[in-house]
């Protein structure tokens, strides 16, 4: 049996690769801060710095952790699933750190916490983001799933994309001038989203290569579409405006086109192994 701490054993108690690489991953976040540490004492809000740094990694993980179930199947890599928990469990810990320090940079005082998280909108849908992502950890283990049973569990856990959703409002909304990392964000999520909505309606868990290629571009056009119209809401100014500069390097590279980058890849990527890996051939049926 693997005890409870020792992350970087599989089920059978050997020790896994994948697991070490995941918690490599999981630790870069704090290795990051620590190298940092003096550049974040010596800043005007050292607090508000690391509330920052939480709050987007456990953004980051939230999106990784919904990433395992399209890409174990594109990269025909099924033992993806096996770190699925430990991704979950860590998006809810940097999640719960970022709670903490916004705790910590209102003084400890509870009366001052609990009036600003009521009182303002993007605290809300945060808070609410959170307590979501705390059921979801709560019932992440296997003694949990066996009590909810299967059914109710998955049901349960499809909360996640309601969660995911109003972490990109929150992080929408605490973004006050650049805009380019929280739309890329939200091109990643609807490229997620998009696949399992894709998947549903053809009936089958695999995508064709072609149907990855036609789900890349489409969801690059509503990222583009959706940053012009969200800038022409927020400035009060003329989506064409946006759109006029979305081949224009200089004034940078839109996050439509990271999008459509990060998707080309992942359709080169099932490309690829589709060609590489044979299918498990199930043995026939006694008849």
């Amino acid at each position: 049996m693997t005890g409870i701490w020792e992350l970087w054993r599989d089920r059978r108690g050997r020790l896994s690769p994948l697991r070490l690489a995941v918690l490599a991953l999981l630790l870069l976040p704090l290795a990051k801060a620590l190298y940092d540490a003096g550049a974040i004492a010596n800043g005007a809000r050292p607090l508000n710095d690391l509330i920052h740094r939480t709050g987007f990694w456990a953004l980051v993980f939230l999106g990784v952790t919904l990433a395992v179930t399209p890409f174990r199947r594109i990269a025909r890599y099924g033992n993806l699933i096996d770190v699925r928990r430990m991704l979950g469990v860590a998006t809810f810990l940097y999640a719960a750190a970022h709670i903490a320090l916004f705790f910590a940079d209102q003084s400890y005082d509870l009366g001052k916490f609990v009036t600003e998280i009521t009182k303002r909108v993007y605290l809300i849908v945060g808070g609410v983001a959170f307590l979501g992502l705390a059921v979801l950890a709560v019932t992440s283990t296997d003694g949990m799933v066996r009590r909810l049973g299967g059914l109710r569990w998955r049901r349960l856990h499809q909360a996640t994309y309601v969660i995911a959703l109003l972490a990109l409002v929150h992080y929408f909304q605490q973004t006050k001038a650049d805009l380019t990392v929280p739309v890329f964000a939200a091109g990643l999520f609807l490229w997620l989203i998009g696949y399992r909505l894709v998947a549903w309606r053809q009936g089958s868990s695999e995508l064709s290569t072609l149907s990855l290629l036609a789900l890349t571009i489409a969801v690059s056009l509503l990222t583009l579409i959706g940053e012009a119209l969200g800038v022409a809401i927020a400035f009060r100014v003329s989506p064409l405006l946006v759109l006029e500069t979305a081949f224009d390097i200089e004034v940078g590279i839109r996050p439509a086109w990271q999008v459509l980058a990060a998707g080309l890849v992942v359709v080169a990527v099932d490309a690829v192994r589709a060609r590489t890996v044979r299918p498990r051939v199930r043995p026939a049926a006694a008849e």
